[in-house]
């Protein structure tokens, strides 16, 4: 049984985790940041406010009378999300207006991609079979062998390897010359 949530999330936040996605160097899923809708552990989350700023839901509230709660830890630039908030969200509001709505598209973007990716990767896994096969993987080429990996481990064992770990992992496959790896 599936229930539904719906969180308060704003396009000032879908931001701000971009922005932490790209300073970690994440690959697509992190720049692809929050999805408006999706089910984990049977609860179907949305997050009908993505594509509205901070400031117009402020403005709404105050507008019809209703008293916003702030979390006190959201000044404390001790945190690098807050950090973003108090300085660079400014700076690009201050450089481009629209910035909110280009993010969001780029989300959009990112988010696309992987779910081409992934597409391609479950062809592959099913040519390659599970767990994979490593003379199947070697006739990948090296980018899509490192994305049916990806792809296995995200669906096989909910985990996603670092970029130190998949280089280590594809270092190992490509190491695989001899009979009976």
């Amino acid at each position: 049984q599936t229930f539904s949530l719906a969180l308060a999330q704003h396009a000032d936040d879908q931001v701000e985790t971009m922005l932490l996605a790209l300073s970690r160097g994440a690959g697509l899923p992190g720049i692809s940041a929050m999805a408006a809708s999706s089910v984990r552990d049977g609860v179907h989350y949305q997050r009908p406010f993505l594509k509205v700023a901070s400031s117009d839901i402020r403005n709404w509230l105050s507008n019809h009378g209703v008293s916003c709660i702030e979390d006190p830890s959201n000044a404390d630039q001790r945190f690098t999300r807050n950090r973003i908030r108090a300085t660079v969200t400014p700076a690009l509001q201050s450089c481009f207006a629209h910035f909110r709505d280009t993010f969001a598209r780029s989300a959009t973007h990112a988010a696309q991609a992987q779910w081409v990716l992934d597409e391609v990767a479950a062809e592959d896994l099913a040519h390659i079979g599970v767990p994979p096969r490593i003379r199947a993987l070697q006739g990948l080429s090296e980018p899509r062998r490192a994305n049916v990996l990806r792809y296995w481990l995200k669906t096989s064992f909910q985990v996603a390897p670092s970029a130190a770990q998949m280089s280590e992992l594809l270092g190992q496959i490509n190491a695989c010359t001899t009979r009976g790896h």
